[in-house]
């Protein structure tokens, strides 16, 4: 069983997260506390498989970014092999979906890219509520009207609350309507998503799902696995293919109330493998997840639903806790992983939001914790964005920074527009609009093939 992995992989889990704690140490000098990351990186790699060469290069440039000593940093590496070698031997792909497309899927991604206009492109960038798209103040079905607007704005998803899911009969003609609509306009399934993290984040509760319980009460990454595989088939039975769960943030300040129990708890190590244990539950039943809020939203004060929330820790002591689970999301198989609007000062002296600081995405997220898949950022619509942003600025800078999908921007209208006016004006290329696209195509590809299939 797909459950029983999750005993024996704990200590090459760990490898993982020391090597990476040793890189990040490794690039802000800290040599001593590096070596002696890389020592008990070494006991753990003795408990699980023989260390294995290959990777001598990755060894030399950390030591040569870190000043660390080439034994030190061959350690480090051949933990590195190690962790790889188990991994394969375990028959650990990463993902539900290939993370590299098929030389076909890649040249029919490409072939639809060509064939969008910009304003179909720019439509693909939105994940928007229904009543956002229709204009209708409370809608619980897919009419003409829902045809209308997918038509005139073929938006790349739609996210669902407690409100559009009356019943699940309800639910599921909703939702198949909706999808049916979709693949005849664009040829191509809408990513139609939900927050359902269980415990006291739930849209699906009435429905008659069984109850999850908070992720702060699972006890091990199979009960986390379980967890993610019981909603995963609540949310597939509904037709739903997208979780905005499972929430990555590491409790590092306990005087944070907005995160509290919806997290797994205050060990990165622990956090990071339970996440991918409910990742891997989700994908068991071809729901794709999210890996959120990143870079952390547990270390913060203050609320960025209401307004301005912030972490005063420096770079460093974000890559030893909070970005621990990030680092890990790529090789977790993570499809998405969520930007958050707090502020990092040390890293963003002028307090930008992380979800709209190319700093913070494309450096940080992609460029060094090497995350390729979606990024879509938290919900544009709230209060740490609005108060100081208007909805064209922020959905522009949000797409400069490197995010693909804009979740719930306070007015779609001026947020498509701006877009739009960016390209125009040379803010933005059309060719950065299309590295986006061309991700969401790729991931919209792997659905369309799961519902022939």
């Amino acid at each position: 069983m797909k459950t029983d992995r999750y005993v024996s992989r704990r200590g090459c889990g760990t490898v993982v997260l020391l090597l990476f704690l040793l890189l990040c140490m490794a690039g802000c000098g800290r040599r001593e506390s590096a070596q002696k990351a890389v020592e008990t990186a070494e006991t753990a790699e003795e408990d699980f498989s023989q260390a294995a060469d290959g990777l001598e290069t990755d060894g030399e440039a950390a030591a040569a970014a870190g000043g660390i000593d080439p034994e030190t940093a061959e350690a480090a590496a051949s933990a590195a092999h190690t962790v790889g070698v188990t991994a394969q031997e375990n028959g650990e792909s990463g993902t539900a979906e290939e993370t590299v497309p098929a030389a076909d899927v890649a040249d029919e991604a490409e072939e639809i890219l060509s064939d969008m206009s910009l304003e179909e492109k720019v439509c693909q960038l939105f994940v928007l509520t229904p009543e956002q798209l229709t204009g209708v103040s409370a809608v619980t079905a897919a009419g003409e009207t829902t045809e209308k607007r997918l038509r005139r704005y073929p938006v790349g998803g739609l996210i669902y609350f407690a409100g559009n899911l009356v019943s699940a009969e309800q639910t599921r003609d909703m939702l198949q309507g909706t999808q049916r609509y979709a693949v005849e306009i664009e040829g191509l399934p809408l990513l139609l998503c939900v927050d359902e993290e269980g415990g006291r984040v739930s849209r699906v509760g009435a429905l008659g799902a069984a109850p999850v319980k908070p992720m702060a009460q699972m006890a091990d990454e199979k009960e986390a696995y379980a967890a993610g595989s019981a909603v995963g088939e609540t949310l597939a039975g509904l037709g739903f293919n997208l979780d905005l769960a499972p929430v990555a943030d590491v409790l590092t300040n306990p005087d944070n109330t907005v995160i509290g129990d919806r997290s797994f708890g205050s060990d990165p190590a622990r956090v990071a493998g339970l996440a991918e244990a409910f990742s891997d539950g989700l994908h068991a039943h071809g729901i794709l997840s999210t890996y959120k809020h990143f870079p952390g939203h547990g270390a913060t004060a203050g609320d960025t639903h209401a307004g301005y929330a912030y972490t005063d820790k420096t770079y460093q002591e974000l890559c030893e806790a909070e970005l621990v689970p990030f680092a890990a999301a790529q090789e977790a198989g993570a499809d998405l992983v969520m930007a958050a609007h707090i502020s990092v000062p040390s890293i963003l002296p002028d307090e930008t939001p992380c979800s709209l600081s190319y700093r913070m995405i494309t450096e940080i997220l992609r460029g060094d914790l090497g995350y390729q898949g979606l990024v879509i950022t938290d919900a544009l619509n709230m209060g740490a964005v609005t108060a100081h942003y208007s909805s064209a600025q922020a959905a522009v800078l949000a797409v400069a920074a490197g995010s693909d999908l804009l979740l719930m921007p306070a007015d779609f209208q001026a947020a498509y527009q701006g877009i739009l006016d960016a390209v125009a004006d040379g803010t933005l290329t059309e060719e950065r609009i299309d590295e986006s696209v061309l991700r969401i195509i790729r991931v919209k590809l792997g659905l369309r093939e799961a519902m022939a299939g």
